[in-house]
């Protein structure tokens, strides 16, 4: 497990957790941090919507089942989840994008999505 407390976020700061209930994160500390091992780019803090998660069901990416054999608890609308960069932007462009904890996403999303697109899409 690791945290990079150099780590930034889209907007500039600090890159704050994501959150631990269910633990998220490719390493599984609750941060959507990144690194050479993480090539899906897991760097999206995203809230669960029931529409999101049947759009990624029918694509492919069940999440709401438990898969105990991976520590996961399947995940329901308003859980806290780090996506990858590359699937939240599939979901976008499907019209299904879940709203983004910006403080929470790490700034390697840029290099998917603007800071912009995601400013529209900002969790409250």
């Amino acid at each position: 497990m690791r945290f990079d407390e150099t780590a930034g976020n889209v907007l500039g700061e600090a890159l704050e957790p994501c959150c631990n209930n269910p633990v998220t994160g490719f390493y599984r500390n609750g941060c959507c941090e990144t690194g050479p091992e993480d090539l899906g780019l897991h760097t999206v803090c995203a809230v669960m919507t029931e529409a999101f998660l049947a759009y990624s069901a029918a694509a492919g990416n069940d999440l709401t089942t438990p898969q105990p054999q991976y520590h996961f608890p399947g995940l329901k609308p308003g859980d806290r989840w780090c996506l990858c960069a590359a699937r939240w932007k599939e979901a976008l462009d499907a019209g299904m994008a879940p709203p983004v904890v910006l403080a929470s996403t790490h700034e390697e999303t840029l290099a998917i999505v603007t800071l912009g697109v995601l400013n529209d899409y900002a969790a409250v």
